[in-house]
């Protein structure tokens, strides 16, 4: 089976250094918020760009602790997009304030600005655009709305870190970037952590604030806070995985880019790349009616697929009361989507034979 993700070349590849980074923190004995954490915090900070980082326990938790000290709460609302993870949602819910969902561009699956716009109310607060897959939304669009509108940016660089958007890197365009490390991501740790990039000196010290459970000093908490620091453990495996990057972005790059060849005059919308944007392929998503006999078909070949996501946020049973919502290209993304194996060593030959069993499902082989 060709996996959609193989992390064990990645782990031969790199096993001594790991194995080092790991024996300097056990002989440290500093497991919680160690030296490789601050190192690891200015290194991703100056790689996206922004003045400072914030190490958090997940991607989750850098998107809860950025709402909790930009000050999103209850009678709030946040714009963000239905077709995205469920922690996007989740996190806003979990602030009290409002999720509004609207409709993304079918082309990239990003926020439609457009569409933003015209939801904002009195109660409108922030925005929290999704780089979903690694490509850009239209962020020059996205920020003219907000500080037209004085509304605050919570980019969700989840899935993008290292992507660009006509220059910048992500993460510092909005108020705030936040980023996983989950194991899966572009620059993934071994377990759950993240990351919040920002160039406001005040909301860096407020989420390392809220991090703490709500201190500076041992046993003074000035706010509630949280628990949510990042492992000293993690931070130096990604210390050693933070140097191979941007030849891992490119890797992807270059895979994305053989198989829009490869796929080529096929029945499957393959992935667009926005001229303004430097797409890192997260994932390599196709489109296609017939997406669910297409899985079952590769799978059948020895071909591992995905699908993100293949029900957008409104039509959750979490936010049943959105149900009756329509946000067209959402949900035809969400019928037609599929992610097809992608990570630096694929092979051209795995590539290939991933091509030809889609030319054969099409063919009718």
């Amino acid at each position: 089976m060709i996996p959609i993700l193989d992390l064990n070349q990645q782990y031969a590849a790199l096993r001594d250094e790991i194995h080092g980074a790991i024996q300097g923190v056990l002989d440290s004995t500093q497991f919680v918020l160690g030296p490789a954490v601050k190192e690891l915090e200015g290194r991703v900070a100056a790689y996206c760009e922004c003045r400072y980082g914030v190490g958090v326990a997940s991607g989750t938790d850098a998107l809860r602790l950025s709402l909790a000290a930009l000050e999103v709460g209850p009678g709030d609302e946040v714009i963000t997009t239905p077709f995205t993870f469920i922690a996007t949602g989740n996190t806003i819910s979990h602030s009290g304030a409002k999720p509004v969902f609207v409709d993304v561009e079918l082309r990239t699956y990003n926020l439609d600005p457009a569409a933003v716009e015209a939801a904002i109310t009195p109660r409108t607060k922030a925005i929290v655009p999704v780089h979903l897959y690694g490509q850009a939304a239209e962020m020059d669009a996205i920020m003219d709305v907000a500080e037209r509108h004085r509304l605050l940016v919570i980019e969700d660089c989840a899935q993008a870190i290292g992507a660009r958007y006509k220059g910048k890197r992500l993460g510092s365009i909005g108020h705030v970037g936040c980023l996983s490390f989950f194991p899966s991501k572009n620059l993934g740790a071994y377990g759950d952590a993240g990351m919040v990039v920002t160039n406001n000196s005040v909301l860096a010290e407020k989420i390392d604030v809220l991090r703490r459970q709500g201190g500076q000093k041992k046993y003074y908490h000035e706010v509630l806070g949280f628990n949510s620091r990042l492992d000293t453990l993690q931070a130096a495996i990604l210390n050693v995985k933070l140097n191979y990057l941007e030849q891992w972005n490119e890797g992807r790059r270059t895979v994305a880019h053989r198989y829009n060849d490869l796929l080529s005059g096929l029945p499957a919308v393959t992935p667009y790349e926005s001229p303004d944007g430097y797409h890192v392929y997260h994932q390599y998503t196709i489109r296609s009616p017939q997406r669910d006999n297409l899985s079952a078909y590769l799978k059948k070949q020895g071909v591992a697929t995905m699908i993100y996501y293949p029900v957008p946020l409104h039509r959750q049973p979490l936010y049943a009361e959105m149900a009756a919502s329509h946000f067209p290209n959402a949900e035809l993304a969400a019928q037609e989507v599929l992610s097809l194996p992608i990570f630096p060593e694929l092979t051209e030959r795995d590539q290939e034979f991933i091509a030809d069993s889609i030319r054969g499902f099409f063919d009718g082989r």
